[in-house]
């Protein structure tokens, strides 16, 4: 099994070509991308002079999705990368880049988590009667087959009498709104 603590070491020989150490291939720009989707770090290195590519090679696969039509940065924010190299503010830009990043890497995740641990529709006012009622209906269309139904809290229904009567008496109370309504 690969060790993803340490970077994945990407070889460019002369020729060009990008060798995977780990699994002993070649690969393209495209892979190196997926790798780091994947959430993988790596590193790119000359075979023959050991110079770190990483920095060029991650700008190219940059360069590749805008050309492609796959925008990400805005030209305003181009621009004023291409202004902070003649500045003296370029020692502050990256780390700021840095900064930025992490900010977005931390809120996407907390908002993930959060998202994943609760349900929204949950929260709404009705929902519990509501989801009762799609149970319900759903049993009395399948004539009762499949799985006793856990309804809301993970309490199951006792007896088909009774979920019954829970039916009749929605029922009535809707018949009832629907000749309020007609008066």
């Amino acid at each position: 099994m690969a060790d993803t603590e340490k970077p994945l070491l990407i070889k460019r020989y002369a020729s060009r070509r990008l060798y995977n150490t780990e699994t002993s291939d070649y690969v393209t720009l495209e892979d190196i991308a997926g790798f780091i989707r994947d959430g993988r770090e790596v590193q790119i290195v000359d075979l023959k002079s050991g110079d770190d590519l990483t920095r060029q090679y991650l700008l190219q696969i940059v360069a590749e999705h805008e050309s492609k039509g796959e925008s990400v940065l805005p030209i305003n924010v181009l621009t004023d990368l291409v202004r902070s190299y003649t500045t003296q503010s370029a020692t502050m830009v990256p780390q700021f880049l840095a900064a930025s990043f992490e900010m977005f890497r931390d809120s996407q995740s907390n908002w993930v988590e959060k998202m994943g641990s609760m349900n929204p529709m949950a929260n709404m006012p009705g929902f519990e009667a509501m989801q009762a009622q799609q149970e319900a209906f759903l049993k009395a269309m399948t004539g009762g087959l499949g799985q006793q139904w856990s309804g809301p809290g993970g309490k199951e229904q006792e007896s088909e009498g009774e979920e019954l009567d829970s039916i009749k008496q929605q029922l009535a109370d809707l018949q009832a709104k629907l000749s309020k309504l007609d008066k």
